[in-house]
């Protein structure tokens, strides 16, 4: 057996730590960098104390969907992100579906709840489709009304997804954020998705 000279086994060793993390230096660059400061997140990764929102709110027909709010396939960044599978069968007759990510849980403005997101800019997010060519019909955050409802709303969309990753941005740009219980929402029909879809989500969060 060859014994190896000490600086060869010090080389190796340095080549190996260093490779783990510039591999996770791609992953972020391709997925958003967790670290970046003044953020508010609704989702970073699987039961983070980061997380401040909760996806309870199921819209129409809530029969047709699953979610996986801990997947582990080809997060954008992290260790996980939220895979949504909506099969399109309409099981409430209601040829739509969506989900409101809330706080408390269930919350619709009956409830006190929310946060105080002023100052707040814009609220970003990753998302990619299973096959690609899904279609959402909006991408929002806010518009919960009620009397614990949310101050203001804005949204995007309609949005044709990919199978990439890719980073969308909801303007949030002289918006009333004082008191917002609807962190997050989306919503997709029957018409654009007769066969229903799996998407992807992941890095939500509001950004100064």
């Amino acid at each position: 057996m060859t014994k190896q000279k000490p600086w060869v086994m010090f080389a190796a060793l340095l080549l190996a730590s260093s490779t783990v993390p510039l591999m996770a230096a791609k992953k972020k660059a391709a997925g958003g960098d967790a670290s970046v400061k003044n953020t508010f997140y609704v989702y970073q990764d699987k039961g983070s104390r980061l997380n401040h929102y909760i996806p309870s709110g199921w819209m129409g027909d809530y029969g047709d969907l699953k979610i996986d709010d801990g997947s582990t396939n080809d997060p954008a960044d992290g260790k996980t992100c939220v895979k949504i599978t909506y099969s399109g069968k309409a099981t409430q007759g209601a040829n739509w579906a969506g989900i409101f990510w809330q706080h408390p849980a269930n919350n619709w403005g009956e409830k006190p709840g929310g946060f105080d997101l002023s100052g707040m800019k814009r609220l970003t997010f990753w998302a990619r489709g299973e096959n690609g060519g899904e279609k959402i019909a909006e991408f929002k955050m806010g518009g919960i009304t009620g009397e614990h409802g949310d101050s203001d709303s804005a949204s995007v969309g309609p949005v044709t997804l990919t199978k990439e990753w890719k980073k969308y941005t909801i303007d949030l740009a002289d918006k009333n954020l004082s008191h917002i219980v609807g962190g997050f929402c989306w919503s997709a029909s029957r018409d654009d998705n007769p066969n229903g879809f799996v998407i992807y989500l992941d890095e939500i969060r509001y950004e100064q």
